[in-house]
């Protein structure tokens, strides 16, 4: 009876899964309307494939004037505060992993943090050093940026987000009462950049930031989002001006990102973050940074690639 069960749930996701995709495709000119609004930028190697379809995911605190990205007037360019690495194997769970902003990388011979290297040497080196440390390939990428976060979270009428502390963070502007709360675009921006309120620092900040994507991912598959054209174009706006894509990306590539990402982020997928073997390690001139263990994430990602790995959490020390 428990086999017949579990089928009967694989079969009902797999129909889902078919009506999304098909709902999509039925929308017709905005297919094509998402194509050729998306903007992309080079950020692809010349890596080979590999058996999994994986896409990297940035969250980008850009100073551009976008509303929400922040005013100080001192900061310029971007750095890529949040890295993803979203993996959806052929068989076997999804997986979403996030990489330390402050891991320690070598570009050029020279100790550097990686969120700081999209802006040095620009995106397809950061998609170098990811495919890398992980030993995949990467088909994709899509550059969130968090300023646009917020008209995104707005035009899905706000997400459900929990933190299980109270929190008055003059730094990030959030302002939380202990529990799961409906978070509008500006109250899931600040729970997206809030770290010094956070005993756990840059790592909690990277689940604050999964737990906000994924809220995002799964609302916009809901039926009351897909089949309502004013709320869908809505999301599609907004969505458009949040993010850059790669060069090979489109809305079929998007919508498979979307997928994946629910499936990750679900009771049958896999997070967490790389293993690393010190989260404070001094190499010096850079201050402090995370000393990734090379090692272990690569056998991490072998399972992830090969849908070998069990769901749950995994990562850390």
């Amino acid at each position: 009876m428990a086999k017949k069960r579990h089928r009967g749930r694989r079969i009902m996701a797999a129909i889902l899964v078919t009506l999304l995709v098909l709902l999509t495709v039925l929308a017709g000119s905005s297919w094509f309307w998402v194509n050729s609004k998306l903007n992309r930028d080079k950020m692809l190697t010349n890596m080979p494939g590999s058996q999994a379809s994986t896409w990297l995911i940035l969250g980008s605190d850009q100073r551009d004037g976008t509303p929400g990205a922040g005013e100080d007037t001192d900061i310029t360019g971007f750095r890529t505060d949040t890295i993803l690495v979203l993996t959806k194997p052929r068989h076997g769970a999804a997986s979403l992993i996030s990489v330390p902003r402050d891991s320690l990388v070598k570009q050029n011979g020279e100790g550097m943090k990686i969120n700081a290297l999209a802006y040095t040497s620009g995106y397809r080196a950061l998609t170098a050093q990811i495919e890398e440390i992980t030993g995949n390939k990467i088909d994709h990428v899509a550059v969130i940026k968090f300023g646009g976060l917020q008209g995104l979270v707005d035009a899905l009428g706000g997400v459900e987000l929990c933190y299980d502390s109270d929190v008055n963070d003059p730094n990030s502007g959030m302002i939380w009462t202990s529990g799961c709360h409906q978070a509008d675009g500006g109250a899931a921006l600040a729970f997206s950049r809030m770290r010094y309120s956070d005993p756990k620092g840059d790592f909690g900040r990277a689940e604050r930031q999964r737990q906000v994507i994924g809220a995002i991912s799964k609302k916009v598959t809901k039926p009351s989002i897909l089949l309502n054209p004013s709320s869908a174009n809505k999301v599609i706006n907004s969505g458009l001006q949040a993010i850059i894509v790669d060069e090979k990306s489109n809305a079929w590539t998007l919508f498979r990102m979307v997928l994946a990402f629910r499936d990750a982020t679900g009771k049958d997928g896999i997070s967490g973050s790389l293993y690393w073997t010190d989260p404070d390690y001094y190499p010096g001139g850079i201050g402090s940074t995370v000393l990734l263990d090379d090692a272990r994430n690569t056998s991490l990602f072998q399972e992830l690639e090969q849908g070998t790995h069990a769901p749950g959490q995994v990562g850390g020390e």
